[in-house]
């Protein structure tokens, strides 16, 4: 085999790879965080603030997971008082794991059934509404 052919084979082989790269990439499913980036980037300085209104509380935000149920326990301001919460356990590899829910509460704690299905790392996102007050927590999780 003469040095032209070697060429030509070693040009066909590198195409191929880049035709089969540009295959898998359109058959691989990404999932966005969000679909509307640029909504949400206005309105994160209201995160940002009600952030250091849960940080200003007397204790922060506790979330932990005993008995397949995610526990949620607020500061003991929240106790006694209406909270209206939304509740976001974010699965970073796969949408379809994320659970969003919204409940109220006037016992200053929430409690999610979690399933086999959400075992993993995700994060808790929590943010809540308190006598008009926005709060807003997150926090790393590691479902077992």
């Amino acid at each position: 085999m003469n040095w032209g052919y070697k060429i030509l084979l070693v040009f066909a082989v590198f195409v191929s790879g880049i035709l089969y790269m540009v295959y898998s990439s359109f058959n691989h499913n990404i999932d966005l965080v969000s679909t509307n980036y640029y909504e949400e980037e206005l309105k994160y300085q209201d995160v940002i603030d009600a952030t250091e209104r849960a940080n200003g509380l007397s204790a922060k935000l506790i979330c932990e997971v005993r008995d397949d149920t995610l526990y949620v326990k607020f500061p003991a301001e929240m106790k006694q008082r209406q909270v209206k919460a939304e509740l976001w356990l974010y699965f970073v590899a796969d949408k379809k794991k994320d659970i969003k829910t919204s409940m109220v509460t006037s016992t200053g704690q929430l409690s999610v059934p979690l399933t086999s299905f959400n075992k993993g790392m995700h994060d808790v996102k929590v943010s809540w509404e308190a006598e008009g007050a926005q709060y807003y927590f997150e926090q790393k999780i590691f479902i077992q």
